[in-house]
């Protein structure tokens, strides 16, 4: 098969709660230009992968960076063949988040950004949120996912467990208003109601596609859709970006998290 590319990964991952080893083997495939290799993130032995500081000093003596990771907010620790945003504060972290991890505020996204129409999937486990002193409580607080992530200014964020119980997409852009979050303005584009419990493990599914109309945008919970949409404006957010998660007052596990096209 004339351009055909073909490689293997293969992971394997132990996760307390989940009952049993997390184990799978993954495949991409190229085809000429019309695909990309998927994205099968590992972790390693236990302790910091990444973290806030390593994003503000990639350079200096200590820094934790990760060949598949970024941390823009927080700290990612790898903990039993899992990722974990670490029992969230609002300290500040360090070269090693030995004091503090900030992960009240957790911000992670992949450093590959050629994901255009991908199908993000990957177990997870959350707790109920906290606060903190910097951090109060939010509607918003809980978990999310990002797709096609230009910049902490320009992203779509699927959220699949808030604190007031509903899922949403939204659309975030660059904001002329300097008291915009981030630096950005959100745009909810679809919404509704779908709670999932606590301390328990989760299958969350994010997709985005691009149609003659937009882009279609997907949350498929526990093999469930409970949210589909098409962005009719999309602007820049029509062209690949990153993956990422995203946490608000909420500790994370997550485990199989994979990246393949759509």
């Amino acid at each position: 098969m004339a351009g055909l590319t073909r490689r293997q990964l293969i992971w394997f991952g132990a996760a307390a709660g989940l009952g049993a080893a997390v184990a799978g083997v993954g495949t991409w495939e190229r085809y000429g230009n019309d695909a990309f290799p998927d994205f099968w993130p590992r972790f390693g032995a236990d302790g910091l992968v990444t973290n806030e500081w390593a994003f503000r000093h990639p350079h200096g003596s200590g820094a934790h960076r990760s060949a598949d990771w970024v941390a823009t907010s927080g700290s990612l620790f790898a903990s039993g063949g899992l990722g974990w945003t670490g029992r969230p504060d609002a300290g500040k972290t360090g070269p090693h988040s030995q004091t503090a991890d900030d992960s009240a505020v957790f911000r992670l996204v992949s450093r590959r950004r050629d994901f255009g129409p991908v199908r993000v999937s990957f177990q997870i486990r959350i707790q109920p949120p906290i606060t903190t002193a910097r951090t109060p409580p939010e509607a918003w607080d809980g978990a999310h996912v990002w797709l096609r992530y230009h910049s902490p200014q320009e992203l779509y964020a699927l959220s699949f467990r808030r604190r007031d119980g509903t899922v949403a997409i939204k659309r975030k852009v660059p904001s002329h208003d300097s008291s915009a979050v981030e630096g950005g303005d959100y745009a909810t584009i679809a919404e509704g109601s779908h709670g999932i419990s606590y301390g328990d493990w989760h299958r969350v599914e994010a997709q985005a596609v691009n149609t003659f109309s937009g882009v279609r945008l997907r949350l498929v919970i526990n093999g469930k859709e409970v949210l589909h949409t098409v962005d009719d404006a999309p602007g820049p957010l029509a062209t690949p970006g990153g993956v990422g998660l995203r946490a608000d007052n909420s500790e994370l596990w997550f485990g199989d998290f994979s990246a393949r096209r759509a």
